[in-house]
């Protein structure tokens, strides 16, 4: 029977540990850092999202800001707030929630935003960085899946890695980060996706699945084998007759996998705090390395 890599409880200890150092800031007489959303137009799931990041802000003594637009919002107008945001000694980190709005050229908004205050970690500058082993802030859910691995004291050295899914938000971010020369890394990486034939011919012979593909119970108990580590990054709404109407539900069928893998992260309450937790981390890295801090 696995056990579970507690998401929710390693990033309580981490946001522990990010607000005992901004006490520390402020009794030196400093301001706290200061984080700041961009929210564009009304999506259920980014309004939730941003306001768990507030949430999380107050808990570690953060200073938070959310600037909304309405969905009809021009992009001059979104790229005006940006460059204002990068240029404002008072902000150290912001994000722009995405998705964006059809009208609005994502990547032009990505690349506007100063990598100094990229705390997301998606503009190329940031990417490029890391895919180099440099330092510089990593995008937070994969960030997150390494400290949670990191902090269970997983072993990934030499081990076989099979990612599920490409995307620029996990799934490249990851594949590179699990092969790079430290730990949690050193891994055998194998990138798979949505035409890659014969998926489970790779899981059955991984030593470590993470699967960020959207699709609810995709992975099953005959796709891996004995041991396997497995890391849930999928999060979708499914409905049912429950009160509520939906469950959660992730891209592993947890009940089926659990009596075979040695290490499972539950949805919700896996990968998802630790994405928030981690947020945070990048925005007090942005404040002790900002030009306005020297």
């Amino acid at each position: 029977m696995a056990q579970i890599l507690d998401g929710l409880k390693v990033s309580k200890e981490i946001k522990k540990e990010i607000r005992a150092d901004v006490e520390k800031i402020v009794a030196n007489k400093r301001r706290p850092p200061h984080l700041v959303a961009i929210l564009v137009g009304n999506n259920g799931a980014s309004i939730a999202y941003v306001n768990n990041k507030i949430k999380d802000c107050k808990e570690v003594g953060f200073k938070s800001s959310l600037v909304k637009f309405p969905s009809t919002v021009s992009e001059s107008e979104l790229l005006e707030k940006i460059d204002e945001l990068n240029k404002s000694k008072d902000v150290d980190g912001f994000i722009v929630q995405l998705p964006l709005p059809k009208q609005i050229d994502q990547e032009k908004i990505i690349m506007a935003i100063d990598p100094r205050k990229d705390v997301d970690g998606f503009h190329p500058e940031n990417f490029g960085k890391m895919a180099l082993e440099m330092d510089t802030f990593l995008p937070a859910t994969p960030y997150g899946i390494l400290t949670l691995l990191e902090r269970y004291g997983i072993e990934t050295k030499g081990k076989h890695c099979v990612i599920i899914g490409r995307s620029r938000i996990v799934g490249k971010p990851m594949s590179i980060l699990m092969g790079r020369k430290d730990f949690p890394g050193n891994s055998t990486v194998t990138l798979t996706h949505s035409y890659t034939p014969h998926i489970e011919k790779f899981t059955q012979n991984a030593d470590i699945v993470i699967t960020a593909l959207g699709d609810p119970n995709f992975l099953k108990a005959e796709m891996i084998k004995g041991g396997t580590v497995i890391i849930d990054v999928g999060i979708t709404r499914v409905d049912d007759a429950s009160e509520k109407g939906y469950h959660l539900a992730g891209d592993v069928d947890f009940e089926s996998c659990k009596t075979k893998a040695s290490w499972i992260t539950p949805v919700p309450g896996g990968v998802g705090p630790m994405t928030r937790a981690m947020l945070m981390k990048n925005t007090i890295l942005a404040y002790k390395t900002s030009v306005y801090n020297d």
